[in-house]
């Protein structure tokens, strides 16, 4: 049986997961290297990363497919693993989704709905077609075979499948990865949809920063074996905790700057920065949306070229040195300009390349320490 942990240590009450400093090594090679994690009940947690970072290891401890080298894995209060404490998957109420689906393909849908159920005979074929319905296939589907279904509704059905044994936290491993990009986006919120309204705790491994963002109501961002920020995806993603997260989630400008008090000063002028880390020399960065093309805008630059994705134009600018003032001393701190950077715009036709665009700057800017 799982052992009951001390008050002591006790996972707080509105905590269905909590990992204290977990390592796993495989050989000589380290792959967690102390991951500390909280998921609340019946919240939502995407863990992004790059390949070979550590999440889909991460998701093995949880489920109980393996266990972890030291450190602690707490369900609802319950140590599931603590040293000599280890809980085997079957018995941790965790439902396990694959990346492809893994159904059985000599099975029905039903059959493999159905391969977690207790129950037999009629209350089953019931039981099969409510959870066919839960996760919007036809219940008539339950005759068919795997192959006969879409990529879509292959991994519907095993989330229905893992849902059978009525989990209290479901683990997506890369679930949407194998379909295509319309396809990928409708099953995503399906799954979403179903597990919301099931109040099913649910953790999303994905490599897919924009997956993440939008799937999730907390994101943890895994980088060689460590979680290099946990928080809401608002949050991660407007100011990251370190550059390499920055870029990690999404285009980024990074500009050298000089920082005074809480004004960064570069090359598209003075950005106002929440709590810097550093005054003087710093890299600031900016998401591309941030700097729009205005008319009146303060900054000018050329653009240098240009890639069109239909609803938006990737714009390459390169910025126009900055004119020091001959009135005034040298100032060494002054950016000099003539950095080229990366925006996005709707209009493909204004922004051709040798055209002169004027840029301003919305919103705050983040600073990093300079390297």
């Amino acid at each position: 049986m799982p052992q009951r942990i001390s008050p002591a240590v006790a996972a707080s009450s509105d905590s269905h997961l909590e990992i204290h400093d977990a390592t796993k090594s495989f050989g000589s090679t380290q792959v967690l290297r102390g991951v500390n994690l909280t998921v609340a009940k019946g919240g939502t947690t995407a863990i992004v990363g790059p390949s070979g970072s550590g999440k889909t290891t991460l998701l093995r401890l949880i489920a109980g497919f393996e266990a972890p080298d030291s450190g602690s894995i707490l369900l609802s209060g319950e140590a599931v693993a603590d040293g000599a404490a280890w809980v085997p998957a079957h018995r941790r109420q965790v439902g396990y989704v694959a990346q492809d689906g893994a159904l059985f393909p000599h099975l029905t849908v039903g059959q493999n709905v159905a391969f977690g159920l207790d129950r037999r005979g009629r209350s089953a074929r019931a039981r099969v077609a409510e959870l066919l319905e839960m996760v919007s296939i036809d219940p008539a589907f339950a005759r068919r075979r795997p192959s006969e279904l879409s990529g879509g509704q292959q991994q519907r059905v095993a989330l229905a499948r893992a849902l059978a044994r009525e989990p209290q936290l479901m683990l997506l491993d890369e679930p949407f990865s194998a379909l295509d990009a319309g396809l990928r986006s409708a099953t995503r919120r399906a799954v979403a949809n179903t597990l919301a309204q099931a109040g099913v705790t649910t953790i999303l491994v994905t490599h897919d920063q924009a997956e993440a963002l939008s799937f999730a109501d907390q994101v943890a961002v895994m980088r060689d074996g460590q979680l290099a920020q946990i928080g809401n995806p608002f949050v991660v993603y407007t100011r990251p905790a370190d550059r390499a997260t920055a870029e990690f989630l999404g285009d980024a400008v990074i500009l050298e700057a000089w920082m005074e008090g809480s004004l960064a000063t570069c090359s598209l002028g003075g950005i106002p920065v929440r709590r810097p880390p550093a005054q003087g020399r710093v890299q600031l960065m900016l998401r591309p949306e941030q700097i729009r093309i205005a008319e009146d805008g303060p900054i000018h630059g050329v653009v240098v070229e240009t890639d069109y994705f239909g609803p938006e134009t990737t714009v390459r600018i390169q910025l126009a040195p900055v004119v020091p003032d001959p009135s005034k001393p040298v100032d060494p701190h002054q950016p000099k300009g003539g950095e080229i950077i990366t925006i996005r715009h709707w209009n493909a036709m204004l922004a051709r390349p040798g055209n002169e665009l004027s840029l301003r700057v919305v919103g705050e800017g983040v600073a990093f320490p300079f390297a």
